[in-house]
């Protein structure tokens, strides 16, 4: 963390770094919620990830809430097979530091998870997150239904003008299909938990994101 990154770029895949095979050995379980981090899921589970900045902020925020089954940081949206921290922190993989959020639509709305993305950070900032720069921090929705892309994107036109109200700039948000996601080393996985006063930047507006009420499914 700690603004490591400064890249503010996406590289071209002749850019890229070249990754590896192997994939990140994580433990089995989320140590918060006693959950599998890794799938297959129970079939009634929905997942979401979402790009909020420093990730050790982002994953304490939602394994903190009820109905959500487990989480994991990681990175998505990039170039480099089965990327490590560094990498990613160099700018020259194009990917985005992440949390993935499986969740129980019966407990917790997708609308739910939707307010607790907009309201927690900045999503005005571009390649960037308060003090951390570089395309790692960049704000970011990834999907894994056709009916979260265009959730997604109601809420991002109704907090637009929330933000507005309050004189912040265009929202920079990408709302994507979600592609591979990779894993975090081991020690990222529920920082904040191992770590009670470790690093986290994560802040928000002060703006509300008011969606229309929708009780879970």
């Amino acid at each position: 963390m700690f603004g490591i990154g400064k890249k503010t770029e996406l590289p071209s895949a002749a850019e890229a770094l070249p990754g590896r095979p192997e994939a990140m050995q994580v433990s089995a379980s989320n140590i918060v919620t006693g959950n599998p981090m890794q799938g297959p899921f129970p079939a009634h589970l929905s997942q979401v990830v979402f790009g909020m900045g420093c990730f050790w902020g982002v994953e304490r925020l939602f394994y903190s809430q009820a109905g959500v089954y487990t989480t994991a940081t990681g990175y998505i949206a990039g170039l480099t097979p089965n990327p490590g921290y560094e990498e990613v922190c160099s700018g020259k993989t194009g990917h985005n530091e992440v949390v993935l959020v499986v969740y129980d639509p019966a407990i917790i709305s997708f609308e739910k998870l939707l307010t607790l993305f907009w309201e927690n950070h900045d999503p005005t900032q571009g390649m960037r997150q308060g003090p951390d720069k570089g395309t790692q921090y960049r704000s970011g929705i990834y999907v894994s239904s056709e009916e979260q892309k265009e959730k997604a994107r109601l809420s991002k036109t109704v907090f637009q003008q929330a933000l507005v109200d309050k004189d912040f700039s265009e929202i920079t948000t990408e709302i994507l299909d979600a592609s591979p996601f990779y894993f975090a080393e081991d020690y990222h996985q529920q920082y904040l938990q191992k770590n009670p006063g470790g690093y986290c930047s994560m802040r928000g507006t002060g703006a509300g994101c008011i969606l229309p009420e929708v009780s879970p499914a």
